[in-house]
Parts: C-alpha cells; structure tokens; sequence
C-alpha cells in the first residue's frame, strides 16, 4: 500500500513538472474568448530552439486583431498568443551554442506562444537581456522596438538631421519611436492625447509634443516645423491620419506603417542606456482578457503594457 501511494505520488509530480498555465484561444472573438488553462503540456525545444521560464510577456494590439479574426493572417486554432517575453532559459534544443541554460533573454517571437508559464523560441528571435533592464522592460522591447527601428530606417530611411514626426507617441511603438529617433540624430515631434501622455514623450526623446485631441494641432505643427514640412512620419493609426499626414509631408518625405522587423543595433541602444522602455499597465496572467479589453478601449496609451508571469 506504501509503496503504491508512494509511486502514485512520484507519477502525479513527474506529470505536474511537464504540465503549464497558458491562455488558449478556442475561436476567434472578443476577449471573452482568452482562456487560461492550468494542464497545457509544457513545449520541447527542438533543433536550434530554446525553452523559456517566461517572467514577462508584453501586450501588443496585434494581438487582439489576430484574436477576434479580423487580421489578414490567421493564427491555426487552437493557439497561445505572445510574441515579447523575457524570462530565464529553462533548456535549449540541438546545436544550440549561443545560450544556456539561466542565461536571461528577451525575444521578438515565439513559437508556442508567450502568454504561458514556459515558451519555445526560434535561437534567430531570442537575444540576451542586459542586466540594465528588468523583465517587464525586456518583454517591452520585442515588436515596439523592432517595428520603430525598421520603419525609421530600413523603410523610413531616415538620417541625422531630419525630422520625425511621431503620431500617438506615448504608446510602447511611439516611445519607442522617439527614443531611437533622439538617440540617432533626428528632431523629433511626437503627438499625444492626454497631458500625461505628452510629458511620457517629452520625458522619451520628443524635442517637441502636441495634442492631438485639439482641433488646430495640425497648425500647430505647421508653425513649428515651418515651410520645410516633415521629413519622416511615423504613423500607429495610419487610416486615421494618413490624409492629414499627406498635407505635413515635406517633397519626398515618406508616411510609414507599423511593420514588424528585427534589428540588431537595438543591442547597441540597451547598451549606451537610451533604449530604456517605459511600462504601463501591468496584469497577471489571469487578468489576460482585461487587459486585451483596455489596450482596445483604452483612451491613450502610456508606456507598454505587459503580462506578468
């Protein structure tokens, strides 16, 4: 009889070590339908993959098109949302070299999804975190960081020298914006919607910030910038702005989309201490579908929101 309970005991605990909270998504909806389940079998890194204790995983508004069924790529059901953790590596896969084990690490993507306990990622979209930023900030760095970096340089083509003007600047893209943009060289305007808003901006890299809940900020751009216009726009809400955008822009200046991309000298940014994410709100695991709720509802962002694990 001992012995039974106690091999009952060692079978229970040695299926409990394989086992993970994650937010499955069933069907496509509102954010009703973010289910946190305590049984998801824990993801095995494979060849050139690594397995991540997840401490944070950031909140992007992808996230929720993908989730109610309204983005153009559709995620395969069921699935785990989350892209931005940073955490601790639990294992790594084959012909892994660059990571080890307890190294800490954010990434740009997942493969089983960052809203869970653990997640595996691709060792090409894991880089290390520097014991500079906390977690929260780590997962704060993945798509804001990378989509500014890409869209001010790799599409925008922007230079030292140039402006930038940056629409809805105190959300985790925007700050993210401003502080690369301050960093490189450029004269940065950002726009926010509320007055705490405008001072995140103005405390992230903005030389310049105005309110684009006002009916005359348009002019009030004109004015500052004067009858060169605006080199660079940067924009969160391009079907919003794109048409008085078009009336900013100096000859040749270029309106860019958020586009998701990767790059490496964000490294160089966390190193000389300007890449600094701000973090706004903040929920446990949970609370995954208020916080879905609010980022759709919210009436001006401030700072990144992320999940806690």
């Amino acid at each position: 009889m001992q012995c039974f309970l106690s091999s009952g005991i060692q079978i229970t605990m040695a299926t409990a070590r394989n086992m993970m909270r994650a937010v499955r998504v069933f069907e496509f909806g509102g954010p009703e339908v973010l289910k946190l389940q305590s049984d998801v079998l824990l993801p095995v890194p494979k060849e050139n993959q690594v397995l991540i204790k997840v401490h944070a995983c950031g909140v992007n508004p992808v996230e929720t098109y993908i989730r109610s069924g309204a983005y153009s790529r559709k995620s395969p059901l069921p699935y785990t949302p989350g892209s931005d953790v940073a955490g601790v590596i639990e294992a790594v896969g084959e012909h892994v070299t660059l990571f080890k084990k307890g190294d800490r690490v954010f990434t740009s993507g997942t493969i089983s999804g960052g809203y869970a306990d653990y997640a595996v990622a691709s060792t090409d979209t894991v880089f290390p975190l520097s014991d500079k930023l906390d977690f929260k900030q780590g997962a704060a760095i993945g798509i804001p960081y990378f989509t500014a970096f890409h869209a001010l340089f790799q599409k925008g083509r922007a230079k030292a020298g140039e402006s930038v003007l940056v629409h809805g600047a105190s959300g985790g893209v925007g700050i993210a914006t401003c502080q690369i943009a301050r960093a490189y060289g450029l004269k940065v305007l950002g726009t926010a919607g509320t007055s705490e808003g405008m001072n995140i901006v103005l405390r992230n890299g903005a030389h310049k910030v105005f309110n684009h809940r006002e009916a005359d900020y348009v002019d009030k751009i004109k004015e500052f910038i004067g009858m060169q216009g605006v080199d660079v726009i940067i924009e969160m809400l391009a079907n919003v702005n794109l048409a008085t955008d078009l009336h900013l822009l100096s000859q040749g200046g270029r309106v860019m989309e958020e586009i998701r991309q990767c790059a490496a000298a964000l490294l160089a940014g966390i190193e000389a201490s300007w890449l600094r994410p701000v973090i706004g709100p903040e929920y446990p695991l949970e609370k995954v579908a208020k916080a879905h709720e609010n980022l759709i509802h919210s009436s001006g962002a401030l700072g990144k929101m992320v999940l806690l694990i």
